[in-house]
């Protein structure tokens, strides 16, 4: 059906002063300051935003051309929804799809879905949005990975935020029916090093627990002692509860990452601190950090109150954050000479591969004990000293 204008008719395009502009129906005429008319079209279709410049009346443009355009737009909206699945209207949006993935993740219970909802909202949907699955190359995701280094983003984030990208894809592909045809084009991610070079140091941990000691938060410095002493992480700590801590066999039993149940090795030391909490407890078979405000229960958090007591002990709180702790504790644990398969007793990772980013730390003191070892030698044998070999 044809356009009916009312106010972007031709007398009123005529009438255009240098810098005013008439609107309707998405078709915009500009009169420019050299007395040129440009053409311009601004529309929704299927949920995308169609922005384009028609021309100009310099080169015979008129507002026809932009009603053939919009038409045409249209219409080939209208052929390309024909192949839509059957109960879908439009053609799915990158927004649309994630909130479809994120929903099935959460019902499976499938891991890292703090991090995948985190890049989601926060990097991948304001830059995807309301982009069509079918239109996303990989160009387009190329060009993505430019703006998150433009914006300082490490390489290693960039990665990490592509690959929740990928999985999105893959999953929504694999699913039955199928969400979307097939899985996103991506370009090589390369390879994050997982190796955690920043651990705290003993003078470091002694600063960050006097410090939590005299915060005012009354649960702050048993959080970080248990950072500490435990590889547990933020929010594995926070839900650990008294009636799964066994005081005999010096284990905690702890839902982990990816919702399994794990029994954590505790210290002597660590031991005793949760017996003499839980006999002040009010509720000894609960929450050993107990909250009556938060739905779950239990706190949910120590961000805030973890970042005072590094500011506090004189600690850098953008590299000492809850998790620094649990890389500290894991690499103190390797440090004492441990294999491989003691650690990952210790830190619960699934495969041995993950332990080996904490190797490193080995390896300094391999090197500093070869050091030693040379310093208290007797004097070396000088080369000058040799004799020929044909002499």
């Amino acid at each position: 059906m044809a356009l009916r204008f009312t106010r972007l008719d031709r007398p009123s395009i005529r009438r255009l002063k240098p810098g005013e502009k008439i609107t309707e129906h998405g078709i915009a005429a500009e009169r420019l300051k050299d007395g040129d008319t440009r053409y311009s079209v601004n529309i929704m279709v299927d949920g995308e935003r169609i922005h384009r410049v028609i021309g100009y009346e310099s080169d015979d443009t008129t507002r026809t051309q932009c009603e053939d355009f919009i038409a045409k737009i249209r219409r080939d909206a209208k052929e390309g929804r024909l192949e839509l699945p059957r109960g879908r209207k439009i053609h799915l949006t990158f927004a649309k799809a994630a909130e479809i993935y994120l929903a099935h993740e959460t019902e499976t219970g499938a891991k890292d879905q703090e991090s995948k909802e985190r890049h989601i909202k926060l990097h991948l949907t304001p830059y995807f949005g309301n982009m069509r699955i079918d239109r996303i190359s990989k160009f387009t995701v190329e060009k993505f990975r430019n703006e998150l280094r433009k914006k300082g983003m490490a390489e290693g984030g960039i990665i990490r935020v592509l690959a929740t990208f990928r999985h999105m894809g893959n999953r929504l592909a694999n699913e039955e029916p199928p969400v979307i045809p097939a899985p996103f084009k991506m370009p090589k991610l390369g390879q994050v090093d997982n190796r955690r070079e920043y651990v705290l140091t003993t003078e470091g941990e002694t600063a960050l627990i006097d410090a939590a000691l005299n915060d005012s938060n009354s649960y702050i410095w048993l959080f970080i002692k248990m950072g500490l002493s435990t590889s547990l992480r933020h929010s594995e700590i926070l839900s650990a509860r008294f009636d799964l801590f066994e005081e005999h066999r010096r284990r905690l039993r702890v839902r982990v990452k990816g919702g399994n149940w794990r029994e954590q090795p505790l210290s002597r030391e660590m031991t005793e601190i949760l017996i003499r909490e839980r006999d002040m407890a009010a509720d000894p078979k609960g929450w050993i950090f107990p909250n009556s405000g938060a739905a779950s229960g239990h706190f949910d958090s120590m961000k805030k109150p973890f970042r005072r007591c590094v500011i506090r002990a004189g600690l850098d709180p953008n590299r000492v954050i809850p998790h620094t702790m649990r890389h500290s504790a894991i690499t103190a644990f390797a440090e004492t000479g441990a294999d491989a398969r003691t650690i990952q007793s210790f830190s619960g990772h699934e495969t041995l591969d993950m332990i080996h980013r904490y190797t490193h730390s080995r390896d300094n003191r391999v090197d500093d004990a070869l050091e030693k070892m040379e310093r208290n030698r007797t004097e070396p044998e000088r080369i000058d000293r040799r004799k020929p070999k044909n002499s």
